[in-house]
């Protein structure tokens, strides 16, 4: 397969490029990059893109998405998700674990990666850390990440013995893929389901201190910088995480972290009545933590933007405010927020692309992905930063769980290509 993508705006952060030029795919992988390479004769009569007024950017990159099979497939599968990730630009997406049963070993992960092989954009696993996300047993980590794991996780739980976290750490030094930490303590957290604070307590809902979060971060960034291991933080929410992150890089450690559309977009004052499609986990939290996530992906604190795409049925966020689960959808809709929210105010254009491409790509150790480079795959997501629109259904995902209907953005996808193939174009 052959395409010439021409006269856009190519940037590649990873390679510090900011500038029109052509991009030529062929089997799969970028051929060839230079200025005018359509008036030349070797490009003569080849498919090609006309991308004038369009971005031309590494594939993006979701490092954090939930597509539910097996055993949730009523919310989301792996081919719906799929679908959803390259409406939203993503070729390269990561699935935790909580699955029913969990991925937490080598022969379920076989079974997901050939489930994967058809699904529209490349999806990658992350291994469970403790058999059946219990966490009272190390899983086999080993083993799972011969049989592909790009990443161990407990997400959706946190891995609350130190013990086994050290553990899981020292082999994440040795494996060479991060530990993904799901930053909780199930004690603060308790039966809460909103943010604590003044809002929570005028709404009459059980609040979850912020701390919660931070004391869990502090003590896996301890572990790390005393293992050498590779930690990652999860869905990062509170101010006190981002500066435990920005003081963990100031000492050097191998830590990063991730933030997700929602806790910088949106705080608790924001949740209307008691809409259930505003309850996440971690929660909308006060605005100084909101703007604390943005200073942190503006400074580097934060190294990626992760959607936490978290779809449930309609039916069980109909169950209201305290019963309903946690989690919302934003493959869709997480670049439109970026562009709509950070871009020029908080984040260069370089810097967002870098947010969701080189740095998740850096992070997983993907070494052929995060960049444009002669040789590298070809995952080219094109962006109309101009293109405004609304958020309404219907999504390609399964589920519409998401406060950002009827929200204005700035800021799409137009075209979105996995290994050279076109698989969504407006």
């Amino acid at each position: 397969m052959a395409l010439l993508i021409r006269d856009g705006l190519l940037i590649d952060p990873a390679r510090k490029v900011s500038a029109v030029l052509d991009v030529f795919l062929q089997g799969g992988k970028v051929a060839a990059l230079g200025r005018g390479l359509s008036k030349r004769s070797a490009f003569k009569g080849l498919p090609s893109m006309d991308c004038r007024g369009k971005w031309v950017v590494p594939g993006l990159i979701d490092m954090h998405v939930h597509l539910r099979e097996p055993g949730g497939e009523d919310s989301e599968t792996i081919a719906t998700g799929a679908l959803a990730a390259a409406r939203g630009g993503f070729t390269t997406v990561l699935a935790m674990p909580n699955t029913r049963p969990p991925t937490d070993n080598a022969g379920l992960l076989d079974d997901l990666r050939a489930r994967a092989a058809s699904a529209a954009v490349n999806v990658l696993f992350a291994g469970a850390v403790t058999l059946g996300q219990q966490g009272k047993r190390l899983g086999r980590l080993a083993a799972m990440r011969k049989a592909g794991a790009a990443a161990f996780s407990d997400d959706g739980r946190p891995v609350g013995d130190a013990r086994l976290m050290r553990q899981a750490l020292l082999l994440s030094r040795d494996l060479g893929v991060p530990v993904i930490a799901h930053c909780e303590d199930p004690e603060l957290m308790g039966n809460g389901v909103m943010n604590a604070g003044s809002v929570a307590a005028r709404k009459g809902l059980r609040g979850i201190p912020t701390a919660c979060e931070t004391v869990m971060a502090e003590r896996d960034i301890s572990l790390a910088d005393e293992a050498g291991g590779l930690l990652h933080i999860a869905h990062a929410s509170a101010a006190a995480t981002v500066h435990a992150l920005r003081r963990a890089k100031e000492r050097g450690s191998r830590v990063t972290g991730e933030a997700a559309p929602h806790h910088w977009t949106l705080c608790d004052k924001d949740i209307p009545g008691l809409d259930p499609d505003y309850k996440m986990n971690p929660p909308l939290r006060s605005p100084r933590d909101r703007d604390a996530v943005k200073a942190g992906l503006a400074d580097g604190a934060i190294d990626a933007v992760a959607s936490d795409h978290a779809p449930h049925t309609r039916e069980r966020k109909a169950l209201g405010f305290e019963k309903a689960p946690f989690g919302i959808i934003g493959l869709e809709t997480s670049l439109g927020l970026a562009m709509t929210e950070l871009l020029g105010r908080t984040l260069s254009p370089s810097a967002l692309v870098d947010r969701m491409t080189a740095a998740p790509a850096r992070i997983l150790g993907l070494k052929s992905k995060g960049s444009l480079g002669k040789g590298m795959d070809a995952d080219v997501t094109v962006i109309d930063p101009k293109a405004a629109w609304t958020v309404r259904p219907p999504f390609a995902s399964k589920s519409s769980n998401t406060p950002f209907v009827g929200m204005r953005l700035k800021g799409r996808a137009w075209a979105t290509i996995v290994s050279g193939k076109v698989v969504h174009a407006l």
